[in-house]
């Protein structure tokens, strides 16, 4: 996984910053989305290892199963991947241009996962402290966990708070261990 994303870090980079300076970063946002979720089903990475197919053959395939209308840039794009042999990585170039895109926004997707539903209110709540703390526009996903007994644990990119009871708990029992 790690080998992966390692591969598609400068594809992202080079798809972002040519979608920001042609402001058409909806549109590769929309693109990617489409042709990851071909090369992610187990059929099409059959086809894509298959030695009996050229690159371009790939490349067409991918772009006729995804339905999408390329323009000449990212035909380019998508063929240069195809002659290098790594149009299995587009999941993790999408994964990584999306990253991108939302620090370009000064947006995060933030999970929260609870040990009961959380009501609107609390969900506004949260989201006004967080834009506060972390200076983004949030957009929050819920997520209900029993077993976490009371509190929240926060996933936001990389960053997890874990201000559950489990957690809590936890830790209190490491500390008293050690």
């Amino acid at each position: 996984m790690a080998e992966l994303s390692t591969v598609a870090r400068p594809y992202a980079k080079a798809a972002f910053e040519y979608a920001r300076d042609h402001q058409t970063l909806d549109t590769w946002s929309d693109w990617l989305s489409k042709l990851a979720m071909v090369v992610t089903s187990r059929e099409a990475l059959k086809l894509l290892a298959s030695p009996k197919l050229d690159a371009e053959r790939k490349v067409a395939l991918v772009v006729e199963l995804a339905e999408v209308d390329l323009d000449e840039a990212a035909g380019r794009f998508l063929n240069t991947l195809g002659e290098k042999g790594r149009l299995p990585a587009l999941a993790a170039i999408r994964e990584q241009f999306e990253t991108l895109l939302a620090d370009h926004e000064k947006r995060v997707d933030v999970t929260v996962v609870s040990a009961y539903k959380l009501t609107k209110a609390q969900q506004d709540k949260l989201s006004g402290a967080l834009k506060k703390r972390l200076n983004r526009e949030i957009s929050i996903t819920t997520q209900v966990d029993p077993e976490l007994l009371g509190g929240v644990i926060l996933r936001a990119g990389d960053t997890v708070i874990d201000g559950s009871v489990r957690g809590r708990l936890s830790r209190l029992s490491e500390a008293l261990t050690a």
